[in-house]
């Protein structure tokens, strides 16, 4: 058997059995393209891997460097993603609900309010504002004892902290997940210049988030793209003062997105707004524990269905909401010996892969989302994965799931003007040395191929030009018919 034989024979062991049968050849070379952009940016071709099977059509699939363990950086929100889709279902709903330990008479309720959390990706201020209204109609508008959290529906893992090379934390996309996750404990500050009066205002109002204003007011002119403001949090025993500096024109505005509190403060501050917003009063504390068992249910909350939360968080590289998802999957399938909900997860998604053929040594999943230094996979890995999705009755929720190339999400300002706009599914990652794109593409004949182009590099300037060249190239790729002459 010669080398190219053996080749081709190991490419079709590791790929699922369903896949379609292939031509006799394997591409193992860059397209020119690529390669010169490698070049141009000063990047061994060795530090990128890519990997391309054509799905419903003829064709050579491509295998470079596919069976390196590499960094995938976000692309792994595919694994979680799609495993969800098969193993809870695409309506698949999480539930938020009240609960109250005392009677309720006259609109006052005697004894203690309970929030339980379900793990919901997506409990934003709306859903919290509907649940509490929902409150309100079953009779409630005075607590007379404390607003106690359930957070205990997650057991959650011992992770590190990601820091990408000094990341602030305060940015909300490091936000971890929780079992009792409030609009992403996102807070957003809005500072507008009124004809002089300089205003901060922070949403949710929550009362422990204190503003200190020492904006400078500047007289009208053109309004910057990027105001000058920064803030600067200041932690305390009760909470956070914000210090906002900068300068601000007449008639402008600006605003920015911050993480400053813990879960807990976040979730109790957000209920109290709203609530004292809807008339209603909480007389004691807050406090976390579990609902008691003789306690009942006056008011619940559904999720929207797993496929609309796969859409955001492939669509926006949500890690907050993919690391929700993943610990879902723990909480759903988790036995006595699992450790914590993480644990449970990667057994059940090794399990899940394995019962459909797809060995895959090389990967390594730590919390679902790709913001990880440790997660690893393959190319050849995530490509069979994908090539499995397409066989799968959900294919069309997965693949929608993902960033349209020039239209959406984070491949909107990517690959205009190109052949490629609006012909391909892709989901991105970047960290500071990752690059990576994975999903499915036509070519110009209108075939979908199966895609994964992942560059590891100390220094990847340019890597997104070099990965979209590799869909260029690929859309451009030689026909059929041309193929067959040579």
């Amino acid at each position: 058997m010669s080398k190219l034989q053996s080749c081709v024979a190991i490419a079709m062991l590791t790929l699922p059995l369903a896949g379609p049968t292939f031509a006799e050849t394997v591409n193992q070379t860059l397209p020119p393209r690529v390669a010169q952009a490698l070049k141009a940016n000063k990047i061994e071709s060795s530090a990128l891997s890519v990997v391309m099977l054509p799905l419903n059509g003829g064709g050579a699939p491509t295998f470079i460097n596919a069976d390196v363990s590499v960094n995938p950086a976000s692309t792994m929100k595919l694994v979680t993603t799609y495993a969800a889709l098969e193993l809870l279902g695409p309506n698949h709903q999480w539930k938020t609900e009240f609960h109250a330990d005392g009677p309720i008479e006259n609109g006052t309720l005697n004894g203690n309010l309970y929030l339980k959390g379900g793990g919901d990706p997506k409990l934003n201020m709306e859903k919290l504002w509907l649940l509490l209204r929902d409150l309100r109609a079953n009779g409630v508008e005075t607590v007379t004892g404390d607003l106690v959290l359930d957070r205990s529906h997650f057991v959650q893992p011992n992770l590190p902290v990601f820091d990408d090379d000094g990341n602030d934390k305060n940015k909300p996309f490091l936000v971890g997940p929780d079992s009792l996750l409030v609009n992403l404990k996102a807070l957003r500050f809005i500072a507008r210049n009124d004809d002089g009066n300089v205003k901060v205002i922070v949403e949710p109002p929550i009362e422990t988030v204190r503003i200190d204003n020492r904006i400078q007011a500047l007289p009208k002119e053109k309004c910057p793209g990027w105001p000058d403001i920064r803030y600067n949090p200041i932690e305390d025993a009760d909470g956070v003062t914000v210090v906002v500096t900068g300068k601000l024109p007449a008639g402008c505005s600006g605003q920015t997105y911050l993480s400053l509190l813990d879960h807990q403060r976040y979730a109790a501050g957000a209920v109290r707004a709203i609530w004292k917003e809807l008339g209603g009063n909480i007389l004691g504390g807050d406090r976390v524990s579990a609902v008691p068992k003789d306690a009942r249910m006056i008011a619940r909350a559904y999720s929207p269905d797993l496929v609309e939360i796969i859409r955001d968080i492939n669509k926006y590289s949500n890690n907050t909401m993919a690391r929700q998802l993943f610990l879902s999957l723990g909480a759903e399938f988790r036995n006595d010996a699992d450790r914590d909900d993480s644990m449970a997860a990667q057994r059940v998604i090794r399990q899940w892969l394995a019962k459909k053929g797809l060995i895959s040594p090389h990967l390594v999943i730590e919390n679902g989302s790709g913001l990880s230094r440790a997660e690893r996979v393959s190319a050849r890995e995530l490509a069979s994965l994908l090539q499995a999705a397409w066989q799968s009755p959900y294919a069309a929720e997965f693949i929608s799931s993902m960033p349209l190339a020039a239209v959406d999400g984070t491949m909107r300002k990517r690959l205009r003007n190109t052949g490629v706009a609006g012909k391909a599914h892709l989901k991105t990652g970047t960290l500071n040395t990752v690059r990576a794109i994975a999903g499915f593409s036509r070519d110009s004949e209108g075939k979908t191929w199966a895609v994964v182009a992942i560059l590891n590099h100390p220094r990847p300037w340019g890597a997104s030009s070099i990965l979209d060249q590799v869909l260029v190239s690929l859309y451009n790729r030689p026909s059929s018919e041309n193929t067959a002459q040579r």
